[in-house]
């Protein structure tokens, strides 16, 4: 198996001069900005791609890897959806927003409403809608899957700058689900809502001894979890998460519907936590204890109890620049995956800055979803960035390994986020791959929604 250390880019810390477009890590350029043009309407968006004469890519948050989005041909237009964001329509249990509607501005929409998205939110909630469907942002909890597994109705602005709708029933309906930016401009999504639950959530730290046993168990057990390994301590920090019963929900209510917190002190994590912190100092250089990477960090030592909704409790996450790898792989072979990291972890001893992150999701039926037609449990890695925007050898050694070593064990990575492609043998990994390429070839003969990395993907 190779060792070699994959070219994760550099972070820019220079001043913005204005003229270049950053992913929002600011490790790739994506545009010039005289290349960008921000429709605020369908019929501004359906005008600006059927004027092009270059290629066409995507872009809302950009928080994408930069070489999901970026442009190469003088001709090519980076189009910011952003400008088409908000409610366009209600029923009774569903609703209608734009495509460029930031998924916290959904899930207040909702939460107004007293009903939800039937899916787990990821931790960070400024993805936009559209951004989220292509590149499949998920929760945790193996009763529902990903975001793009509660839409209805996807409608999509073709390459000749036509309209079309996809539902449930239209055959290329998987294909729209995860359509990484490949398909079309997703305009508008209708998503199925039901009512909201309250739900509770006990966090608690232990041993990581029978970890392949006990993570299956607790996604069973539990609607909703979500776990962080150290394996330096062999120690997890564990949420389990079940509706509320009555009385948490009086207390919840009369709360305003504000999160409730019961807190109890624990010092079970503290020396796990300090240790994961002196790897983040030493590698990353950065002096204020006080910094977002910090913060990530440290609110492993809390074990407060929360009472809210599903909003509330799990999409609390940081914002921080990272390279971020996740990977996901068959929960039945969960125990025989575990058993390889720790192999490799005591062979290897890799500096890490932050805990292996656990999440599962049940079956998606979306082609390109690493969730296809199977149980999942998603494996996450991040090495934060030094303050010089360089990134520590040790960390990028570390994420290449490990890649390489769920790669053998049949993983399937996060799109949004990094991967090295060539470790991947894609049409063994997902038996609907050469169907996607047709559905792709139909709706943009030309390929105009390509670029670089797609055609690398798909050649």
């Amino acid at each position: 198996m190779s060792t070699s250390v994959a070219p994760y880019p550099r972070r820019s810390t220079s001043t913005d001069d204005g003229q270049r477009i950053w992913n929002w890590a600011r490790n790739s350029v994506i545009a010039p900005s005289a290349a960008v043009v921000r429709p605020t309407t369908e019929a501004q968006l359906r005008e600006a791609i059927a004027s092009s004469t270059g290629r066409v890519r995507l872009t809302g948050s950009r928080m994408s890897a930069g070489r999901m989005l970026e442009l190469a041909g003088a001709g090519d237009r980076l189009l910011d959806t952003t400008g088409l964001r908000g409610l366009l329509t209600t029923g009774e249990d569903s609703v209608t927003f734009a495509g460029g509607t930031p998924l916290q501005e959904v899930y207040d929409v909702l939460t107004a409403m007293g009903r939800m998205l039937p899916s787990s939110p990821g931790v960070i909630a400024s993805q936009t809608l559209a951004g989220a469907l292509a590149t499949g942002t998920h929760g945790q909890g193996l009763r529902q899957s990903s975001i793009g597994d509660a839409v209805l109705d996807a409608r999509l602005v073709l390459a000749d700058g036509s309209v079309a709708e996809f539902d449930r029933d239209h055959p290329s309906f998987p294909a729209v689900q995860l359509g990484l930016g490949l398909l079309g401009a997703v305009s508008a999504v209708t998503l199925r809502t039901v009512p909201s639950l309250v739900y509770t959530c006990a966090k608690e730290a232990v041993s990581a001894g029978d970890l392949g046993t006990r993570l299956p168990a607790w996604n069973r057990d539990s609607a909703l979890t979500k776990a962080w390994w150290f394996p330096d301590e062999d120690l997890v920090h564990v949420w389990t998460a079940r509706e509320a019963d009555e009385e948490e929900r009086r207390e919840y209510e009369g709360g305003g519907r504000r999160l409730v917190e019961r807190g109890s002190a624990s010092d079970a994590m503290n020396r796990t936590v300090e240790a994961a912190l002196a790897n983040m100092r030493g590698d990353t250089r950065l002096t204020d204890t006080d910094s977002k990477p910090y913060r990530t960090v440290k609110r492993f030592k809390d074990f407060t109890d929360v009472t809210g909704d599903v909003y509330q409790v799990f999409c609390r996450g940081i914002a921080t620049p990272q390279i971020n790898v996740e990977i996901g792989v068959p929960l039945e072979r969960a125990g025989e995956v575990v058993a390889a990291l720790k192999e490799w972890h005591a062979r290897t001893r890799p500096h890490m800055h932050y805990p292996i992150i656990l999440r599962c999701t049940g079956p998606s039926t979306a082609w390109l979803s690493p969730s296809h037609g199977q149980e999942t449990v998603y494996f996450g890695f991040v090495v934060y960035y030094a303050e010089d925007g360089t990134l520590s050898e040790g960390g990028m050694e570390f994420l290449r390994a490990v890649e390489e070593v769920l790669a053998v064990q049949g993983g399937r990575p996060h799109w949004g986020k990094y991967f090295e492609a060539p470790l991947y043998d894609w049409r063994a990994l997902y038996p609907r791959w050469d169907d996607f390429r047709r559905v792709r070839d139909e709706l943009d003969p030309t390929h105009r929604f390509a670029n670089a990395f797609a055609d690398g993907l798909f050649e």
